[in-house]
């Protein structure tokens, strides 16, 4: 019997589950039907979901119940237990939801019940037309949580992408390493957005915003008028800066043509340097070291992602990744490149068919210049992400915003925190006036290693490790003059949410 032939694990709760069986905050996986079944209860309600995350398959009998809620393990999507509704990224879609009843002190799963949607928004008047300069996370979050808000005007999207919008994350993990077909990197197909009459622009350059009479230039010389307008522009490679960076073996990573271009690079090559030693550059170090390519980091770093993660678990990467095979050059930077050799600032010479540079990105915020919204090492927003024309929402890897927690202006540009930015902006666009007051969270995978992160320290003075990362067992909490900022995991999933919950409740709402 195979894999997929297998039935769900744990009992068929159509038979009946004793209700002392479940306590107050507990779970129960069963299946019903032929599928899994998430049985949780609240108090003196049962619920019966969908036992499987549908961002990446994640179980959700492993993850976390919070209030009417639960939290997916793997990259903390949330889900109404009483709706099966996704509640937030990066899940996109509903899972589940099945009838129960209870019956002399026994629980009985039935029938998968209609999706019940949200209710339609009450306010005075909403825009007539949106307009999203922007196909990434928070563009097409924001596109989505629109229509889910039964808005009902007209949306467009404007992306300057060639492709649909994708799976970011993706590009530098499994996709690049050969083990993702390209048929899971869309989001959605180009049908989804015909279906829900959002109006997908692709190839689409916009020129220049002209905030009095409310529409933007494209470069061909059309327009688009709106009413609100989202900036979802995100962010923009930086460029290696010396002799030979524009050699056509240089390259970067940050949409899928670029992924598409590497890996046909990749088959062709046996040595590839790696300029960086971020998320990008030991993601990708991973994912080449998988298609058996020699692989070589380059990075200034005494160690690798010491700025995000400190020295503990940038010290376990670096192992990590030596045990796979990565050789690491460290504490030094690139000096020039020629068609087959990386040369160093210290003299080393490194052999190279194919380099990556991977040294970061910056916020694309040409536009929002050009507009004359508010600039600060970003687009400055306000706890609604609404910028300093009212009006003009910006969101995702551009948004500097108000942080609930560590009453700082940040910008993060990761994908889940994107997402969520997106749907708060759709429904402040709509008259909500909802703080955004996520705590920011990311994850890397790299071999079969995921971290999580929660929370966001851009310095701290305390540390404090418990586990052994060796062990891949282990959580690392920052704290800044006695105040909790950020907790990091290895293969502590558990733990991670609720870190995570309990960061949110250190925020005053």
């Amino acid at each position: 019997m195979s894999q997929d032939d297998k039935p769900p694990a744990g009992p068929d709760l159509t038979l009946g589950t004793a209700l002392s069986a479940l306590v107050d905050g507990g779970t129960l996986l069963g299946h019903a039907h032929g599928e899994a079944v998430l049985l949780a209860r609240r108090g003196a309600d049962v619920f019966a979901i969908g036992a499987t995350c549908t961002h990446y398959g994640g179980p959700l009998a492993e993850g976390l119940i919070d209030g009417d809620s639960v939290r997916c393990p793997w990259h903390h999507a949330c889900f109404s237990l009483r709706s099966g509704e996704a509640l937030r990224a990066p899940a996109l879609n509903p899972i589940p939801c099945f009838r129960v009843e209870q019956r002399d002190g026994t629980v009985f799963v039935g029938e998968a019940l209609q999706p019940a949607g949200r209710p339609s928004l009450a306010v005075a008047r909403m825009p007539e037309s949106v307009l999203i300069i922007g196909g990434g996370a928070a563009g097409n979050a924001a596109a989505e949580m629109l229509r889910r808000e039964h808005y009902s005007g007209r949306i467009t999207m404007l992306s300057a992408d060639d492709s649909v919008p994708y799976d970011r994350p993706n590009l530098s993990k499994h996709y690049l390493a050969g083990h993702a077909p390209e048929e899971w990197i869309p989001l959605r197909a180009m049908e989804f957005y015909r279906e829900h009459d959002i109006d997908l622009r692709l190839n689409a350059q916009v020129a220049r915003i002209d905030t009095e009479l409310k529409h933007v230039q494209m470069a061909d010389g059309s327009r688009h008028t709106y009413e609100a307008l989202l900036l979802a522009t995100g962010a923009e490679p930086v460029q290696l800066d010396v002799a030979g960076a524009r050699l056509p073996h240089v390259v970067t990573l940050r949409t899928l043509a670029d992924c598409r271009a590497l890996i046909a690079k990749v088959l062709a090559s046996k040595s590839v340097v790696v300029v960086g030693a971020g998320f990008i550059g030991l993601e990708a170090a991973a994912s080449l070291r998988a298609r058996n390519v020699d692989v070589h980091v380059v990075a200034p770093d005494k160690l690798p992602m010491e700025r995000v993660l400190g020295p503990q678990l940038g010290s376990y990467l670096l192992e990590l990744h030596e045990q796979h095979g990565v050789t690491f050059h460290l504490g030094t930077s690139v000096a020039t490149i020629d068609e087959r050799t990386v040369t160093l600032k210290n003299g080393e010479k490194i052999d190279a068919e194919l380099v990556l540079v991977g040294i970061g990105v910056r916020p694309s915020i040409a536009l929002a210049q050009q507009a004359g919204l508010a600039i600060e090492r970003g687009v400055v927003v306000d706890e609604y992400l609404q910028t300093s024309i009212a009006g003009i929402y910006a969101a995702g890897g551009i948004a500097r915003w108000p942080d609930a927690l560590s009453g700082e202006r940040i910008r993060v540009e990761h994908w889940v925190v994107a997402e969520r930015q997106g749907q708060t902006a759709a429904r402040n666009i709509l008259g909500r006036r909802e703080r955004f007051d996520a705590v920011p969270f990311f994850w890397t995978e790299q071999y079969d290693v995921t971290i999580a992160y929660v929370g966001h320290a851009e310095g701290w003075n305390d540390v404090q490790i418990d586990g052994d990362p060796a062990a891949r067992d282990c959580s690392i909490t920052y704290r800044r003059d006695g105040k909790k900022l950020a907790v990091a995991t290895v293969q502590r999933d558990l733990q991670s949410l609720r870190a995570e919950v309990e960061l949110e409740g250190a925020i005053t709402r």
